[in-house]
């Protein structure tokens, strides 16, 4: 076919593709209504003036450019650019808002929620028609407060005739709830939705739970460190059940993040261990995940080999020392360096008589003599593996698991 030259005016400055739905805005100039509302969500000026525009402001369809481009596309044989929907406004976002905030009453009174829900599905549909409609929800003042609030109330709501409605408003809340503007109502309401998503993260819907999984990491993060030092036992019940039901990819990342990132405090080791989530992290490895799950569960278990009760739960795990072992070679610096950072942990502080020949005898010290020797990791990295072959030298020096070369090679370590 022969190209066709689209005239100038009839493409978007943004995209600088043909308009679909042209908009004007207060400087005069013409944009496609997808790229320009994108664009003011995040800067208030046009991006051609520079001009400043007021927040709020609702573009004004350009009518006749719309049907100026339907008829070049037409004369030219292009394929005509359909009639765009009406777009949701702020208007309409704020009345559902209101709605919310209005019904909200009726999960303390234990009344009927048939309205709760409706406006929440309705927002939730809203959302769910494009990134913009997305973003225009969380630009909404009040808009994620009101929902986190709906969704902490009902997870919290006590078994009643009306409980499976609580339920039925805390999935269409949590369906709504961005992680990025979940983790700014973090700050202030923390406690309340912890509490909410390790409700979300009992049921028995696998949907609720990811996305419960994918909410908790991001509110986790968010929490200040003094709050984050102490968060009850259910939550690392529910994360490490998750990780061993692998409910999705995604949701085993989110719940491995959050087990590393709230392990740097010495309480919350503990009530990791007694989760059993060392042998969901050994369990997790052996499986063969991909590289960066393989990184986040050793990150995850260099944290809890910080306890006595984790080290001892590593090495009374029947295959923990030698899936550590595996994934310290050939898969990412990173994972290496974790890896060799547990079974320094493991040498210094845990290593029994037992655990110092199965170290050699599954080829754990073949590994860390690679690794000392090899320029492909950092100097730290192979500082720790040469440390970590002196504690136990005499040992596995002499050990007949050891492989000739590596006896060779093992006193320059």
């Amino acid at each position: 076919m022969e190209e066709v030259e689209v005239p100038c005016y009839l493409v978007c400055p943004i995209s600088l593709d043909i308009m679909r739905d042209p908009v004007t805005i207060p400087s005069g100039i013409t944009y496609d209504r997808d790229s320009i509302e994108r664009w003011l969500l995040t800067a208030g000026t046009c991006p051609l003036t520079k001009q400043a525009v007021p927040a709020g402001c609702d573009p004004t369809p350009n009518h006749t450019l719309r049907r100026l481009i339907q008829s070049w596309c037409a004369l030219h044989g292009v394929e005509r650019v359909p009639t765009p929907k009406p777009p949701t406004d702020r208007a309409r976002v704020a009345a559902l808002v209101s709605r919310i905030a209005a019904a909200s009453r009726s999960l303390v009174t234990a009344a009927p929620q048939g309205e709760l829900l409706g406006a929440l599905r309705e927002l939730r549909d809203v959302a769910a028609e494009s990134e913009r409609n997305r973003m225009l929800v969380a630009a909404v003042p009040g808009a994620m407060d009101a929902v986190a609030a709906v969704f902490a109330a009902a997870s919290a709501a006590k078994p009643s005739p009306s409980s499976e409605s609580a339920t039925s408003v805390a999935d269409a809340a949590l369906e709504i709830m961005s992680e990025q503007c979940l983790a700014r109502v973090a700050n202030t309401e923390h406690q309340l939705l912890v509490d909410a998503l390790v409700s979300a993260l009992q049921r028995p819907n696998p949907a609720s739970r990811a996305r419960a999984a994918l909410l908790l990491h991001n509110v986790t993060a968010a929490m200040p460190s003094s709050r984050l030092a102490s968060l009850p036992e259910q939550v690392f019940g529910e994360v490490v059940q998750l990780i061993r039901d692998k409910v999705s990819k995604p949701a085993t990342k989110a719940a491995l993040h959050v087990l590393a990132g709230t392990t740097a405090w010495g309480r919350n080791r503990v009530k990791a261990v007694d989760a059993g989530a060392v042998a969901a992290l050994v369990d997790t490895l052996c499986d063969g995940p991909e590289r960066r799950a393989c990184e986040l569960a050793l990150g995850a278990l260099d944290r809890l080999c910080g306890c006595a009760e984790g080290r001892a739960a590593l090495v009374a795990h029947g295959a923990g020392v030698a899936a550590v072992g595996t994934k310290a070679f050939r898969v990412s610096e990173v994972a290496t360096d974790k890896a060799v950072r547990v079974l320094r942990s493991v040498a210094r502080h845990a290593a029994t008589a037992a655990v110092v020949q199965e170290m050699a005898h599954t080829g754990v010290v073949g590994t860390l003599c690679v690794v000392a020797q090899s320029d492909q990791y950092g100097d730290r990295t192979r500082e720790r593996a040469r440390e970590t072959l002196r504690l136990h030298g005499r040992a596995w020096r002499s050990s007949p698991c050891l492989h000739r070369h590596l006896q060779a090679i093992y006193p320059c370590c």
